[in-house]
């Protein structure tokens, strides 16, 4: 029986996967490819169990660390991932934190080690399209940033990857979401509100209406409960939420051979 096609979303913290590509894992998982998340930090800087940030000098890491592992279990289920992998690197924090300068922070890791590391994983499952942070990491978060990097590089240390996708939204949908929120008195967090949308039409290559997944993309961010910031996401109208999440746009960042037949699907022409 021939091996089905398997996709592999590389993201930084737990639940990035539910934020940013709970789309096309729910999609492509419905259709029997496999689907595989590999998560390359604890998340231990991300709010504790009563909110704090990593930046707190309270903060509770160890409790937060167990906290994500469980609800990355869960949201990755539901968000149609067939398998996870942590990769087991300490979260670097938002720039500027005191964490930036650990020498076992994902930040300062040796890229050519980490891409080894995940080329093999790549391989391991036969990955044909690999998904991760453009090389602003969407929003400048520097373990966002430092996920490109090493991606970047194990794809091309890789045997069995096609292509690479950046996912983006092009300036038009976020603003107009930006506004919709507003209006309805919505806060937004910083990945939203600081996010660099000015993707050029022509640089997106596929276009994936998702519609049909928002509302378990809606229910993954949701099952990611310790962190707070993301609460107004999940209790916005589906109406509002799907504006921005019905459709995921992605930029193809890379290639091993000439891609035709992609428009709309990731896989196409393969």
């Amino acid at each position: 029986m021939e091996k089905p096609p398997t996709l592999v979303c590389v993201h930084a913290h737990p639940d990035d996967e539910a934020l940013f590509t709970a789309g096309i894992s729910s999609h492509y998982g419905a259709l029997g490819y496999q689907v595989v998340l590999v998560t390359c930090t604890n998340g231990a800087l991300g709010l504790d169990q009563v909110g704090r940030p990593g930046s707190d000098p309270r903060h509770d890491s160890e409790t937060t660390v167990a906290t994500r592992a469980g609800e990355l279990q869960r949201a990755a289920r539901c968000a149609g991932f067939s398998r996870l992998v942590n990769l087991g690197y300490e979260d670097s924090g938002m720039i500027g934190w005191p964490q930036n300068d650990e020498p076992h922070a994902f930040m300062n890791v040796d890229v050519d080690v980490a891409a080894l590391t995940l080329a093999a994983l790549l391989d391991e499952v036969g990955a044909a399209v690999v998904v991760t942070y453009d090389e602003n990491g969407f929003y400048g978060h520097p373990d966002h940033i430092m996920a490109n990097r090493v991606t970047q590089r194990a794809v091309q240390l890789s045997t069995s990857t096609q292509r690479l996708y950046y996912p983006v939204v092009p300036r038009g949908v976020l603003e107009k979401f930006t506004r919709g929120a507003k209006a309805q008195g919505v806060y937004l967090p910083a990945w939203i509100i600081e996010a660099t949308p000015d993707t050029p039409d022509e640089l997106v290559a596929c276009v994936m209406d998702v519609t049909a997944y928002a509302a378990k993309k809606q229910e993954a961010i949701s099952l990611h409960q310790s962190q707070i910031d993301n609460g107004d996401l999940v209790k916005m109208s589906l109406e509002l939420f799907t504006l921005l999440f019905g459709t995921e746009y992605y930029q193809r960042a890379w290639s091993r051979s000439p891609v035709e037949g992609d428009r709309t699907d990731l896989f196409g022409g393969l």
